[in-house]
Protein backbone atom coordinates (compact mmCIF):
# COMPACT_ATOMS: atom_id res chain seq x y z
CA UNK A 1 0.00 0.00 0.00
CA UNK A 2 1.27 3.38 -0.56
CA UNK A 3 0.16 6.96 0.62
CA UNK A 4 -2.19 8.86 -1.42
CA UNK A 5 -0.04 11.65 -3.46
CA UNK A 6 -2.23 14.61 -1.74
CA UNK A 7 -0.71 13.94 1.48
CA UNK A 8 2.06 12.24 0.79
CA UNK A 9 6.05 14.02 1.41
CA UNK A 10 8.68 14.10 -0.87
CA UNK A 11 10.56 11.39 0.45
CA UNK A 12 7.81 9.15 -0.04
CA UNK A 13 6.76 10.50 -3.50
CA UNK A 14 10.26 10.12 -4.69
CA UNK A 15 10.49 6.71 -4.15
CA UNK A 16 7.27 5.14 -5.44
CA UNK A 17 7.40 3.38 -9.15
CA UNK A 18 4.91 3.49 -11.40
CA UNK A 19 2.57 0.92 -10.11
CA UNK A 20 2.93 2.92 -6.96
CA UNK A 21 2.75 6.46 -8.10
CA UNK A 22 -0.71 5.35 -9.69
CA UNK A 23 -1.90 3.54 -6.97
CA UNK A 24 -1.12 6.77 -5.14
CA UNK A 25 -2.84 8.80 -8.00
CA UNK A 26 -6.21 6.70 -7.06
CA UNK A 27 -6.23 6.90 -3.78
CA UNK A 28 -6.09 10.82 -4.03
CA UNK A 29 -9.61 10.20 -5.56
CA UNK A 30 -9.99 13.16 -8.42
CA UNK A 31 -7.89 15.67 -6.19
CA UNK A 32 -4.03 15.50 -8.71
CA UNK A 33 -2.92 18.56 -10.41
CA UNK A 34 -0.51 18.36 -12.68
CA UNK A 35 1.43 21.47 -14.48
CA UNK A 36 2.87 21.44 -17.98
CA UNK A 37 5.42 23.79 -18.51
CA UNK A 38 8.20 24.94 -21.20
CA UNK A 39 11.62 24.23 -20.18
CA UNK A 40 13.62 26.56 -22.37
CA UNK A 41 12.04 29.64 -21.21
CA UNK A 42 14.53 32.10 -20.07
CA UNK A 43 13.82 31.80 -16.15
CA UNK A 44 12.93 33.82 -13.49
CA UNK A 45 15.37 35.07 -10.87
CA UNK A 46 17.32 31.80 -11.41
CA UNK A 47 14.13 29.48 -10.92
CA UNK A 48 13.12 26.48 -13.17
CA UNK A 49 9.43 27.24 -13.91
CA UNK A 50 8.97 23.89 -12.51
CA UNK A 51 9.90 25.08 -9.27
CA UNK A 52 7.17 28.18 -9.59
CA UNK A 53 4.57 25.31 -10.22
CA UNK A 54 5.12 23.33 -7.54
CA UNK A 55 5.37 26.58 -5.16
CA UNK A 56 1.31 26.95 -6.23
CA UNK A 57 0.49 23.26 -5.93
CA UNK A 58 0.95 21.32 -8.56
CA UNK A 59 1.30 17.56 -7.74
CA UNK A 60 3.13 16.12 -10.65
CA UNK A 61 5.51 18.29 -12.92
CA UNK A 62 5.14 17.76 -16.78
CA UNK A 63 7.77 19.15 -18.87
CA UNK A 64 7.41 20.41 -22.42
CA UNK A 65 10.03 21.01 -24.88
CA UNK A 66 12.69 19.27 -23.50
CA UNK A 67 15.03 17.39 -25.72
CA UNK A 68 15.84 14.76 -23.97
CA UNK A 69 18.66 14.07 -26.21
CA UNK A 70 20.24 17.63 -25.42
CA UNK A 71 18.62 18.43 -22.19
CA UNK A 72 18.56 22.03 -21.42
CA UNK A 73 16.40 22.88 -18.66
CA UNK A 74 16.90 26.69 -17.88
CA UNK A 75 17.18 27.99 -14.50
CA UNK A 76 18.60 24.17 -13.08
CA UNK A 77 22.04 25.04 -12.49
CA UNK A 78 23.71 28.47 -11.58
CA UNK A 79 24.89 30.85 -14.70
CA UNK A 80 22.15 28.95 -17.14
CA UNK A 81 19.12 30.97 -16.99
CA UNK A 82 19.28 31.68 -20.85
CA UNK A 83 19.76 29.58 -24.21
CA UNK A 84 22.55 31.32 -24.36
CA UNK A 85 24.39 30.70 -21.58
CA UNK A 86 22.54 27.33 -21.02
CA UNK A 87 24.42 23.88 -22.01
CA UNK A 88 22.88 20.39 -22.10
CA UNK A 89 24.01 18.04 -19.21
CA UNK A 90 24.49 14.89 -20.17
CA UNK A 91 25.74 12.94 -17.13
CA UNK A 92 22.18 12.20 -16.10
CA UNK A 93 21.54 13.71 -13.21
CA UNK A 94 19.36 16.97 -14.49
CA UNK A 95 16.18 15.41 -13.80
CA UNK A 96 17.09 14.04 -10.27
CA UNK A 97 18.36 17.81 -9.91
CA UNK A 98 15.24 19.24 -10.24
CA UNK A 99 13.08 16.30 -8.54
CA UNK A 100 14.82 17.23 -5.39
CA UNK A 101 14.70 21.28 -5.99
CA UNK A 102 10.77 20.56 -6.31
CA UNK A 103 9.61 17.53 -4.44
CA UNK A 104 7.51 16.26 -7.03
CA UNK A 105 7.33 13.59 -9.68
CA UNK A 106 8.85 14.76 -12.85
CA UNK A 107 7.55 13.70 -16.56
CA UNK A 108 8.22 14.77 -19.85
CA UNK A 109 6.39 15.05 -23.69
CA UNK A 110 7.45 12.53 -26.16
CA UNK A 111 5.82 12.93 -29.25
CA UNK A 112 5.31 10.26 -31.35
CA UNK A 113 5.16 12.18 -34.77
CA UNK A 114 3.31 10.16 -37.54
CA UNK A 115 5.46 11.31 -41.28
CA UNK A 116 2.44 10.45 -42.93
CA UNK A 117 0.02 11.60 -41.35
CA UNK A 118 -2.97 14.30 -43.14
CA UNK A 119 -2.33 17.44 -41.78
CA UNK A 120 -4.60 20.17 -41.30
CA UNK A 121 -2.36 22.58 -40.91
CA UNK A 122 1.45 23.47 -42.20
CA UNK A 123 3.62 20.72 -40.06
CA UNK A 124 5.90 21.76 -36.99
CA UNK A 125 9.32 20.12 -37.31
CA UNK A 126 10.79 19.19 -33.93
CA UNK A 127 13.96 17.50 -32.97
CA UNK A 128 14.41 13.91 -32.46
CA UNK A 129 14.76 14.35 -28.54
CA UNK A 130 11.48 15.69 -28.56
CA UNK A 131 10.04 12.76 -30.52
CA UNK A 132 8.73 9.42 -29.17
CA UNK A 133 11.19 6.54 -30.08
CA UNK A 134 13.11 3.64 -28.28
CA UNK A 135 16.27 5.77 -28.31
CA UNK A 136 14.39 8.55 -26.85
CA UNK A 137 12.20 6.47 -24.37
CA UNK A 138 15.20 4.39 -23.41
CA UNK A 139 16.35 8.08 -22.64
CA UNK A 140 13.51 9.04 -20.60
CA UNK A 141 14.49 5.83 -18.69
CA UNK A 142 18.00 6.43 -17.96
CA UNK A 143 17.58 10.49 -16.54
CA UNK A 144 14.64 8.83 -14.24
CA UNK A 145 11.58 10.25 -15.31
CA UNK A 146 8.81 9.15 -12.51
CA UNK A 147 6.38 9.22 -16.21
CA UNK A 148 5.97 10.21 -19.57
CA UNK A 149 3.48 12.11 -21.95
CA UNK A 150 2.74 10.64 -25.41
CA UNK A 151 1.06 13.48 -26.63
CA UNK A 152 1.60 15.67 -29.44
CA UNK A 153 1.93 19.95 -29.31
CA UNK A 154 0.60 22.00 -32.36
CA UNK A 155 1.15 20.94 -35.80
CA UNK A 156 2.94 18.08 -35.28
CA UNK A 157 1.57 15.75 -37.01
CA UNK A 158 1.11 13.40 -33.68
CA UNK A 159 -1.48 10.49 -34.67
CA UNK A 160 -3.60 8.35 -32.52
CA UNK A 161 -2.39 5.30 -34.04
CA UNK A 162 1.64 6.77 -33.48
CA UNK A 163 0.63 7.26 -29.76
CA UNK A 164 -0.39 3.33 -29.38
CA UNK A 165 2.51 2.03 -31.13
CA UNK A 166 4.78 3.69 -29.04
CA UNK A 167 3.02 2.54 -25.90
CA UNK A 168 4.10 -0.79 -26.80
CA UNK A 169 7.55 0.52 -27.22
CA UNK A 170 7.83 2.32 -23.65
CA UNK A 171 6.24 -0.90 -22.03
CA UNK A 172 9.37 -2.30 -22.71
CA UNK A 173 11.71 0.10 -21.53
CA UNK A 174 10.29 2.87 -19.65
CA UNK A 175 9.48 1.64 -16.15
CA UNK A 176 7.22 4.96 -14.90
CA UNK A 177 3.68 5.35 -15.23
CA UNK A 178 2.50 5.50 -19.46
CA UNK A 179 0.01 8.81 -19.79
CA UNK A 180 -1.34 8.44 -23.68
CA UNK A 181 -3.49 10.57 -25.29
CA UNK A 182 -4.36 13.59 -27.41
CA UNK A 183 -5.28 17.08 -25.53
CA UNK A 184 -6.42 18.66 -29.32
CA UNK A 185 -5.25 18.05 -33.01
CA UNK A 186 -1.81 18.19 -32.95
CA UNK A 187 -2.83 19.56 -36.67
CA UNK A 188 -3.74 16.07 -37.73
CA UNK A 189 -7.08 15.70 -39.51
CA UNK A 190 -8.45 13.17 -37.58
CA UNK A 191 -10.79 12.67 -33.98
CA UNK A 192 -9.05 13.66 -31.02
CA UNK A 193 -10.72 11.44 -28.53
CA UNK A 194 -12.71 7.89 -29.62
CA UNK A 195 -13.68 4.83 -27.39
CA UNK A 196 -11.82 2.86 -30.15
CA UNK A 197 -8.63 5.05 -29.66
CA UNK A 198 -8.68 4.67 -26.02
CA UNK A 199 -9.42 1.13 -26.72
CA UNK A 200 -6.14 1.08 -28.78
CA UNK A 201 -3.99 2.80 -25.81
CA UNK A 202 -5.84 0.27 -23.18
CA UNK A 203 -4.74 -2.71 -25.45
CA UNK A 204 -1.06 -1.06 -26.02
CA UNK A 205 -0.76 -0.86 -22.00
CA UNK A 206 -1.28 2.51 -21.36
CA UNK A 207 -1.81 3.30 -17.33
CA UNK A 208 -3.21 6.40 -18.05
CA UNK A 209 -5.29 8.47 -20.59
CA UNK A 210 -5.42 11.60 -21.64
CA UNK A 211 -8.39 13.49 -23.14
CA UNK A 212 -9.38 17.21 -23.41
CA UNK A 213 -10.94 18.72 -20.61
CA UNK A 214 -14.46 19.30 -21.82
CA UNK A 215 -14.97 22.83 -22.36
CA UNK A 216 -12.14 22.93 -24.42
CA UNK A 217 -11.86 21.26 -27.77
CA UNK A 218 -15.44 21.59 -30.06
CA UNK A 219 -18.00 18.65 -29.30
CA UNK A 220 -16.46 16.90 -26.81
CA UNK A 221 -18.99 16.36 -24.58
CA UNK A 222 -19.54 15.36 -20.92
CA UNK A 223 -21.50 12.23 -21.80
CA UNK A 224 -18.70 11.23 -24.46
CA UNK A 225 -16.06 11.34 -22.23
CA UNK A 226 -17.90 9.86 -19.11
CA UNK A 227 -17.75 7.08 -21.74
CA UNK A 228 -14.17 6.97 -22.34
CA UNK A 229 -13.71 7.61 -18.35
CA UNK A 230 -15.68 4.29 -17.59
CA UNK A 231 -13.88 2.21 -20.49
CA UNK A 232 -10.64 3.26 -19.23
CA UNK A 233 -11.75 3.12 -15.40
CA UNK A 234 -13.39 -0.70 -16.47
CA UNK A 235 -9.76 -1.62 -17.47
CA UNK A 236 -7.66 -0.70 -14.75
CA UNK A 237 -6.49 2.55 -16.10
CA UNK A 238 -6.68 5.92 -14.60
CA UNK A 239 -7.85 9.12 -16.70
CA UNK A 240 -6.12 12.44 -16.73
CA UNK A 241 -8.20 15.86 -18.46
CA UNK A 242 -6.02 18.50 -19.96
CA UNK A 243 -6.53 22.40 -20.74
CA UNK A 244 -3.89 22.35 -23.48
CA UNK A 245 -6.04 24.97 -25.82
CA UNK A 246 -4.23 28.38 -24.35
CA UNK A 247 -7.35 28.50 -22.14
CA UNK A 248 -5.53 28.04 -18.74
CA UNK A 249 -5.05 31.43 -19.69
CA UNK A 250 -8.89 32.44 -19.28
CA UNK A 251 -9.20 33.33 -15.81
CA UNK A 252 -9.88 31.40 -12.42
CA UNK A 253 -13.52 31.28 -13.37
CA UNK A 254 -14.04 29.68 -16.26
CA UNK A 255 -10.56 27.33 -14.27
CA UNK A 256 -13.00 26.73 -11.84
CA UNK A 257 -15.64 25.50 -13.47
CA UNK A 258 -13.96 23.18 -16.10
CA UNK A 259 -12.10 21.71 -12.62
CA UNK A 260 -15.58 20.62 -11.34
CA UNK A 261 -17.56 19.66 -14.36
CA UNK A 262 -14.55 17.29 -15.46
CA UNK A 263 -14.58 15.97 -11.76
CA UNK A 264 -17.70 15.35 -11.66
CA UNK A 265 -17.29 13.00 -14.81
CA UNK A 266 -14.57 11.09 -13.23
CA UNK A 267 -11.52 11.82 -13.90
CA UNK A 268 -8.58 11.15 -11.70
CA UNK A 269 -6.05 13.86 -12.96
CA UNK A 270 -6.26 17.25 -13.83
CA UNK A 271 -3.79 19.21 -15.82
CA UNK A 272 -3.05 22.82 -17.33
CA UNK A 273 -1.10 23.57 -19.89
CA UNK A 274 1.60 26.24 -20.90
CA UNK A 275 -0.13 27.98 -23.88
CA UNK A 276 -1.34 30.65 -21.72
CA UNK A 277 2.10 32.48 -21.62
CA UNK A 278 3.82 30.15 -23.60
CA UNK A 279 5.33 29.23 -20.68
CA UNK A 280 3.19 27.80 -17.93
CA UNK A 281 -0.23 28.30 -16.42
CA UNK A 282 -1.01 31.97 -14.67
CA UNK A 283 0.20 30.49 -11.17
CA UNK A 284 -3.27 32.20 -9.64
CA UNK A 285 -4.86 29.36 -11.98
CA UNK A 286 -3.21 26.40 -10.97
CA UNK A 287 -4.42 27.52 -7.64
CA UNK A 288 -7.41 27.86 -8.46
CA UNK A 289 -7.73 24.63 -10.41
CA UNK A 290 -6.16 22.94 -6.85
CA UNK A 291 -8.70 24.46 -4.75
CA UNK A 292 -11.55 24.04 -7.26
CA UNK A 293 -11.10 19.96 -6.90
CA UNK A 294 -9.72 19.61 -3.63
CA UNK A 295 -10.56 22.89 -0.98
CA UNK A 296 -8.02 24.82 0.83
CA UNK A 297 -7.00 22.62 3.08
CA UNK A 298 -5.36 20.24 0.94
CA UNK A 299 -4.64 22.65 -1.84
CA UNK A 300 -2.82 25.03 1.11
CA UNK A 301 -0.52 21.90 2.72
CA UNK A 302 0.44 21.07 -0.63
CA UNK A 303 1.68 24.42 -1.02
CA UNK A 304 3.46 24.20 2.21
CA UNK A 305 4.62 21.02 2.73
CA UNK A 306 8.36 20.68 2.80
CA UNK A 307 10.23 19.40 0.42
CA UNK A 308 12.79 18.36 3.23
CA UNK A 309 10.69 15.69 4.64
Amino acid sequence: MVKRLISANTSEVLAMNGSELKQSIKASEGRTVVSENVVIHESIDGLTTSEMAAAFGADLILLNALDVLNPVILGLYDGEETLLTAKAHHDGKSIKRLQQLVGRPIGVNLEPVDPNASMLEDRLTISEGRMASLKTLTEAERLGFNFICLTGNPGTGVTNAQIAANIKVAKDVFSGLIIAGKMHGAGVNEPVVSLEATQSFLDAGADVILVPAVGTVPELDDQELREIVKLAHQQGALVMSTIGTSQEGSGARYIEEIAVRNKIIGVDIQHVGDAAWSVQSPFENIYALSKAIRGERHAIQRMARSINR
